[in-house]
């Protein structure tokens, strides 16, 4: 069963974000979808005709990581977007941060922190299953430094594609646009 894209033109629109840059992120989007597919495709077959010992199967094996998990994360950074109301303060997701941080504005501090360190990736709010704990941590690569065992709650892309566009090196103005666009119900599904 092949992965398909899904459709996320329902955010062009969105404050702060101009068409042109949607546009092109769905499309790098589309790519790790179509390269994830065509990776399943040759795995298989180089497993059909009993290659999984070759190099080239390794390598595959290894850049499936990458091309899967940046379709993911994507999904997860887009289907975060498009609200247009504040959290909930009476919500789980607030109750979870406000037990943990103190207070929502300090979660949101160390957030956007995160998401203005120098360098390219990801910002993940990751709720540990094991114990309930909250992180946001830096992902500087697809396919690494994941939090084994941990479920992902709030998505940030930080790459330069999502934001240079429109903001050139004004990070801090993406990540204000990014704020008034995260649709928190979605963020709150994501609890366990």
């Amino acid at each position: 069963m092949a992965y398909t894209a899904k459709d996320y033109s329902h955010l062009i629109g969105m404050e702060g974000f101009s068409e042109t840059l949607l546009k092109n992120h769905f499309t790098l989007y589309q790519g790790y979808v179509t390269n994830s597919n065509k990776l399943i495709d040759k795995m298989a077959a180089l497993l059909a005709d009993g290659k999984q010992g070759d190099a080239e199967f390794a390598e595959l094996k290894r850049r499936f990581g990458w091309e899967f998990n940046g379709m993911r994360l994507h999904e997860y950074y887009f289907d975060n977007l498009g609200g247009s109301k504040p959290l909930n303060p009476d919500g789980p997701l607030a109750k979870a941060l406000v037990a943990q941080f103190g207070s929502v504005e300090a979660w949101e501090k160390d957030f956007r922190a995160t998401g203005a360190m120098r360098g390219i990736g990801w910002v993940v709010l990751y709720q540990d299953l094991a114990s309930g704990r909250f992180f946001n941590t830096w992902i500087n690569e697809h396919d690494a430094g994941h939090f084994a065992g941990c479920n992902p709650v709030l998505i940030m892309d930080v790459f330069e594609h999502a934001f240079m566009l429109d903001y050139g090196l004004k990070r801090a103005d993406y990540i204000a646009a990014f704020w008034k666009n995260v649709n928190w119900d979605v963020a709150e599904t994501r609890l366990k």
